[in-house]
């Protein structure tokens, strides 16, 4: 098993994509501690996950937190701290689209909210993490990202940005953590048909723009990408394999990641897979600066 005896904890683990990142850590080995603001909701996963344990003695446990909350964070490390006695890995995937509509008219607090919840949200257990990784010498991070991180997305600006800088964040805290030997990396799961895409269709055309709503339509028809896909990204990256892998942004569905260990050198000494700023020059174009 990939994650045998490593104790991680998963936010928003309680539905959709984060659900599938606890059941395949724990079919892994893995010891998982999920929260959700739903704590019942939260509790329940839990113990239907408990249920299919591979090995004896392997803990799935819930806590209630809000990710945005310093002082619940800090509570859900220390309860992981009680549970398990060392951390490994933290999975960050709590997020939310946030409001639907021409960014000069949704409300603003429910878009500092988005920016809340899914960059403090990314930050402040990340701060937790870092600490005791550090301590331990090791660890690994794993932040959820997505197409708003590298596309413009008209009429969810909260959701865009605050992906954005989840990545740029991430970047950040792998150079910041790179001689402990943490390794931090972004995931893009693609276009997944959860809830957030239940929210988008039922939003409207007319919030959402036409385009998006129809793109968003025919994924819900097609199926969309599988949950599977990301959660396995995410099981790769939380493991020994993935070691010296850090501070890229990884697409669940269009990258060859199985096997991403194999040019780690060439990654970390390289661009790819990272936010840039294009020039004339990379598009072979040379515009005199006078």
């Amino acid at each position: 098993m990939k994650l045998a005896n490593r104790n991680a904890i998963v936010t928003g683990g309680s539905q959709g994509l984060g659900r599938a990142i606890v059941e395949a850590f724990v079919r892994e080995g893995a010891n998982v501690l999920l929260c959700a603001r739903d704590e019942p909701l939260a509790t329940e996963v839990a113990e239907a996950v408990r249920a299919t344990v591979p090995r004896e003695g392997q803990l799935v446990i819930a806590e209630g937190c809000d990710v945005s909350s310093p002082e619940e964070v800090e509570r859900l490390f220390a309860f992981g701290d009680e549970a398990f006695g060392s951390l490994h890995v933290l999975v960050n995937n709590a997020g939310i689209y946030g409001p639907k509509g021409p960014t000069d008219e949704v409300d603003f607090e429910e878009w500092r909210r988005c920016i809340d919840i899914n960059l403090h949200g990314t930050l402040l257990p990340c701060r937790q993490a870092m600490r005791r990784f550090k301590a331990a010498g090791y660890g690994k991070i794993v932040n959820l990202s997505g197409g708003g991180a590298t596309n413009p997305m008209p009429n969810l600006s909260a959701y865009a940005a605050s992906k954005a800088a989840v990545v740029r964040l991430t970047e950040t805290l792998a150079l910041e953590l790179q001689l402990h030997k943490v390794d931090v990396n972004a995931v893009a799961p693609g276009a997944l048909n959860t809830r957030l895409l239940d929210e988008l269709l039922e939003a409207g055309p007319e919030a959402v723009g036409a385009d998006f709503y129809e793109r968003s339509l025919k994924q819900a028809k097609e199926g969309g990408v599988p949950l599977s896909l990301g959660a396995e990204l995410c099981v790769y990256l939380a493991s020994a394999e993935s070691d010296g892998v850090t501070g890229k942004l990884i697409s669940a569905k269009w990258d060859p990641w199985k096997r991403l260990h194999e040019y780690k050198t060439e990654l970390g000494s390289s661009d790819i897979y990272a936010l840039r700023r294009i020039t004339p020059e990379d598009r072979g174009r040379n515009w005199p600066l006078d």
